[in-house]
């Protein structure tokens, strides 16, 4: 059976970012990594120093490719589906095939669950998207559209009015607006629209945004912003992780609430960009080194 220092569970800039680091720290790393990758109908990376512009497959090969540097390293296209602990170690079945990490370093991401509104999965990634900082640039002073599902984000809506002047804020007839919410709202330049959306409608290519149809009227919208429920993945799941009042792994310092595992990512935040989840795989890393470290010097394992 394999062995290694720590299982990277997922290859996105927080995995990577986390192998990285631990590769340095010369430790024995398994990086797996199967599946589409979240941000894979995104055309580019963007708000990434130095990446700006990068589209996503490029930005993890450039990501492999330094990974390559360090033979301490290893990347399979492997999907994980189970992790056992064994005392002090992990039991976990990669690619059908069984091998023993002393840490594992969750970097899954999360499963993002489309409304559904007929359309609305066709322009996800490309004129539907979910962070302004990552995509707000590009469509500056378009016609912005919000799926605005609570009254938190019907108040954080007119936020978007920096990258344009025209903001209307979609409810979806999810709740009641009374008049007070409406001309507070109101009162930041936007239009809220109530009745419930039957489809999007799109142009040329089904990804082109061109206009949201609602019961009552058809509102012309060049791009939607919205927030989708999210969920963990199954081998996440499968640890009985501590979770947030909102669905995300607990983390102090990249550990979870099982010892020896780690997280970093969008599993742990609702703040999700690529920079932000390199940042926090490399710090988990770091935590994480710190403490097998330390193990290894107690329990005499560590190479001379």
């Amino acid at each position: 059976m394999e062995a290694f220092d720590v299982l990277v569970v997922g290859g996105g800039p927080a995995g990577l970012a986390g192998a990285l680091a631990l590769g340095r720290a010369r430790k024995r790393v398994l990086l797996c990594d199967s599946g589409p990758p979240r941000n894979a109908r995104a055309k580019r990376v963007y708000n990434f120093v130095t990446r700006d512009g990068t589209p996503p497959a490029e930005l993890r090969a450039i990501g492999r490719e330094q990974l390559a540097t360090y033979p301490n390293v290893t990347v399979r296209e492997a999907n994980v589906t189970a992790i056992t602990k064994d005392d002090k170690t992990f039991r976990a079945t990669v690619g059908g095939v069984e091998i023993r990490a002393r840490r594992v370093l969750l970097a899954t991401g999360v499963v993002d669950e489309i409304p559904a509104i007929p359309g609305l999965a066709e322009v996800w990634g490309h004129s539907a998207f979910q962070c302004p900082y990552c995509h707000g640039w590009e469509v500056a002073n378009a016609k912005f559209g919000v799926l605005a599902t609570s009254p938190q984000l019907l108040e954080w809506g007119p936020f978007l009015r920096g990258w344009t002047r025209d903001l209307v804020l979609f409810t979806n007839g999810a709740y009641p607006v009374d008049g007070e919410l409406r001309a507070r709202v109101e009162a930041k330049g936007v239009r809220v629209v109530t009745s419930p959306i039957e489809r999007v409608l799109t142009g040329a290519s089904d990804d082109e945004l061109t206009a949201i149809v609602t019961k009552d009227e058809t509102v012309a919208t060049d791009v939607l912003f919205l927030h989708p429920q999210q969920r963990q993945v199954p081998i996440v799941t499968s640890l009985g992780l501590s979770l947030d009042d909102t669905g995300y792994v607990r983390v102090e310092n990249g550990k979870t609430s099982l010892d020896g595992v780690y997280a970093a990512g969008d599993l742990t935040t609702r703040m999700q960009a690529a920079i932000v989840s390199a940042a926090a795989g490399t710090v988990a890393a770091a935590m994480l080194n710190h403490d097998l470290t330390v193990e290894m010097l107690d329990d005499g394992t560590l190479p001379p």
